[in-house]
């Protein structure tokens, strides 16, 4: 509170200090504490780092036990601008949990948003950007072209369920899984239910996140090489 007054009247808490303070993320006890504040503001504090944005407004104001905090949405932005990906998704999941907002409402609340840092990361992350059904099909396929694997058959139906691409002859499903379609408690109960179901059935079900498709092929490879030379030797007695 002391930190964000001492800024000014427009100041605001912001980036890893707002997320610690609405609960989506930890903060640390020797960082400095993180204020933003309009544009044309130079006011300085020591233990304060000051971020500045022109286009700072009354619409990105929100409290939090009485202290002037960035509203949740301008949070996550602010924090997908100075953190690894890994902890934006956890945030989002938590603001999600928290019934902050929901990632539904923060896709549409990013597209009516100017373009600054952090952005990018987050309709990443979003599936703002995601590719069709065909288009990470075709993705996969190449992986496993480059590998020099056997080709799968795709979108069939095993169980009682559609799945993206099998292997009859190893029992191996493999699905690649999009932020859109598999972020919710409910969505991801589904796959685990029918993840049981194949292996109750005596199939392996491998998944991979969409962005490792899009940009950790060789991670896929890797994985999806070693799991089907695994199934070939375990086929083959030798395991």
């Amino acid at each position: 509170m002391a930190a964000v007054l001492s800024c000014g009247p427009e100041a605001l808490l912001s980036h890893r200090s707002a997320a610690a303070l609405w609960g989506i993320a930890k903060g640390s006890p020797d960082m400095a504490i993180e204020v933003v504040v309009p544009g044309a503001s130079r006011r300085r504090r020591p233990g304060v780092r000051l971020r500045r944005r022109a286009d700072l407004s009354s619409v990105h104001r929100c409290e939090v036990s009485g202290i002037p905090v960035t509203d949740p949405v301008s949070t996550l932005v602010d924090l997908a601008s100075c953190v690894v990906e890994w902890r934006v998704e956890k945030a989002v999941n938590d603001a999600d949990r928290l019934g902050l907002i929901d990632p539904e409402a923060l896709r549409v609340e990013l597209g009516n948003l100017p373009p600054r840092p952090g952005m990018a990361c987050l309709r990443r992350l979003l599936g703002c950007d995601a590719l069709t059904d065909t288009g990470l099909e075709r993705k996969f396929l190449d992986i496993v072209r480059d590998a020099g694997l056997s080709l799968p058959k795709t979108q069939v139906w095993l169980n009682g369920y559609r799945v993206d691409f099998y292997w009859p002859r190893l029992g191996l499903i493999v699905e690649a899984d999009g932020w859109v379609h598999h972020r919710t408690p409910g969505e991801q109960a589904t796959d685990r239910r029918r993840d049981q179901v194949h292996a109750k059935a005596g199939l392996t079900t491998l998944r991979f996140a969409e962005s490792q498709v899009r940009y950790e092929p060789w991670q896929v490879k890797v994985t999806l090489s070693a799991v089907m030379r695994r199934l070939l030797l375990a086929q083959d007695g030798l395991l």
